[in-house]
């Protein structure tokens, strides 16, 4: 049972929306006949036809064959009624997201399928275990998560509800690997993998805007250029619909019975309410209707110390990623710098500035709790050798001509530099910590497995690297560092160390060991 169904195995994909219609394509890629049902008249059809028109495109694009465009689209077809799916050896629901909907569609399904046949929803957000309560054979339902579009995104979610049969997901997943999919196993708990641990990606980015650290252009470059996520929260939010996003965020929320860490954002409201969808409807963080300016991030100008460098003594401290990077940086740029111990975590001195990664507190209290009041913050990087912009924060205590000596000495080593206001643990830095923190959370509560994780998050959002590889990089130590540090400027329950962070932390192990 736990082999992957045969390509001969009818299956139908019930929905003919574009994720629907994905799915069906998928399924008949994989050799599959496929039929399409849809409720609105004539729309499986329609699909049909679209799904063999994309096929085309891509023969003549030369991405397959026009022989196998041609054999892939003669397995589709469209289904006019429930009847007649009933030979069918797998059926996927693709409909409204709505549990009483989904729950009568597959009492429905039940009545006609054989005991044989297999249940799978592509619900993002509902609870298998609750669509499932009503069937007469629960164990044979399942989730299969695709992610939009479907052709192209390699994860899938196989979702084990409550009642779901072990063989089954197994197939599933079998079933989604032999489609070429990367699939993962996941419990039902709300939001799954993906649509969960993706929350503060989304959060820390608003609450952020909510202080005024940065406007939305700034921190999305600095996640981009720095982070090197494909896009950053704002433009990603814009992207997907602030409706769809709020709601996604207002259902996890609500699952997890209004846990502090799940809380929706006012300013996210506001756009909801004002009809500032994002780029569907023109408006959204970015204004994108016709004649509309770009949206641009705030960079330092060229400081005026950049000069004084060439005379300064520059010192570059301890051998982190970050000194190293910097050290390389300058030697390119023709700035010199002289090695220098690290035993405060320190990356570099110059013209009095002292310049650390943040550690998860502000500038301003770094530099009380270390009586040296020119303390500057640079933010987090995937690769410090790499990124093209870093944000920094600056203590309220630093006199302005170490500020300027500081922005100057990271411009001369090529990095566009943005000033955040000074907010504890800045942007990427924060938001890694956050995600490793759910990640681990996850994991701790039996969701899913570490690779499952790292895999879903780097397919299924595109981050650069899973959450708790980054973690690892990072170290769990400095990540759990950077969570107290924020738990402790706020006093609030969103900042709570997950305990397999402090677990893995106290044990000197990382996840991936």
């Amino acid at each position: 049972m736990n082999s992957a169904l045969s390509a001969s195995t009818p299956i139908a994909v019930i929905g003919a929306g574009a994720m629907g219609a994905g799915i069906a394509q998928v399924a008949a890629s994989a050799g599959h006949p496929v039929k399409l049902l849809d409720n609105r008249p004539g729309a499986a059809a329609q699909a049909v036809q679209g799904i063999a028109a994309q096929l085309n495109r891509l023969a003549e694009k030369g991405k397959l064959t026009a022989q196998a465009a041609q054999d892939t689209s003669a397995r589709l077809s469209a289904a006019a009624q429930l009847s007649d799916l009933a030979d069918c050896g797998l059926i996927i629901e693709a409909i409204v997201e709505d549990l009483q909907s989904k729950r009568k569609l597959f009492l429905d399904l039940e009545a006609i399928v054989s005991k044989d046949c297999i249940l799978a929803s592509n619900t993002s957000s509902i609870s298998i275990t609750a669509i499932g309560a009503v069937l007469a054979q629960p164990g044979r339902l399942a989730g299969l998560h695709f992610f939009n579009p479907a052709p192209l995104m390699a994860l899938v979610e196989i979702v084990s509800g409550l009642g779901t049969e072990r063989e089954i997901a197994e197939r599933l997943f079998a079933s989604a690997a032999a489609w070429g999919k990367t699939p993962v196993h996941t419990r039902s708990t709300p939001g799954f993998i993906v649509n969960r641990v993706a929350r503060p990606y989304y959060a820390e980015g608003l609450r952020l805007l909510q202080e005024g650290a940065a406007d939305p252009a700034t921190m999305d470059a600095c996640m981009r250029e720095a982070g090197g996520f494909r896009m950053g929260p704002f433009e990603l939010m814009d992207l997907i619909g602030h409706d769809v996003n709020f709601s996604v965020t207002r259902s996890v929320w609500n699952a997890f019975f209004n846990d502090q860490r799940f809380l929706p954002s006012l300013i996210q409201q506001e756009l909801v309410d004002a009809g500032f969808l994002g780029r569907k409807n023109g408006r959204g963080f970015y204004d994108y209707r016709e004649g509309a300016a770009a949206p641009t991030p705030k960079t330092e100008p060229q400081s005026q110390a950049m000069a004084a460098l060439k005379t300064a003594r520059v010192v570059v401290c301890g051998e982190s990623a970050a000194a190293q990077a910097l050290s390389s940086r300058l030697q390119s740029a023709g700035v010199a710098s002289t090695a220098g111990p690290s035993q405060d975590g320190r990356i570099a001195e110059v013209l009095g500035a002292v310049l650390y990664v943040t550690d998860g507190r502000t500038a301003t209290r770094r530099a009380a709790a270390q009586s040296d009041r020119n303390v500057v913050l640079i933010d987090l990087a995937l690769d410090y050798s790499k990124a093209k912009r870093l944000a920094i924060s600056v203590a309220d205590q630093c006199a302005a001509d170490a500020a300027a000596a500081a922005i100057g000495l990271l411009q001369a080593a090529g990095y566009a530099v943005s000033r955040f206001s000074d907010v504890p643990g800045l942007a990427v830095m924060r938001t890694v910590a956050m995600l490793a923190n759910e990640a681990a959370d996850a994991v701790n509560q039996g969701v899913c497995d570490v690779p499952s994780v790292d895999a879903a998050m780097r397919l299924g959002v595109n981050y650069p690297v899973g959450p708790l590889a980054w973690a690892d990089q990072i170290g769990l130590g400095r990540v759990r560092e950077v969570l107290g540090h924020l738990a402790d400027s706020y006093g609030e329950d969103r900042y709570r160390i997950s305990p397999l962070i402090q677990q893995r932390a106290y044990a000197g192990k990382g996840f991936h060991v």
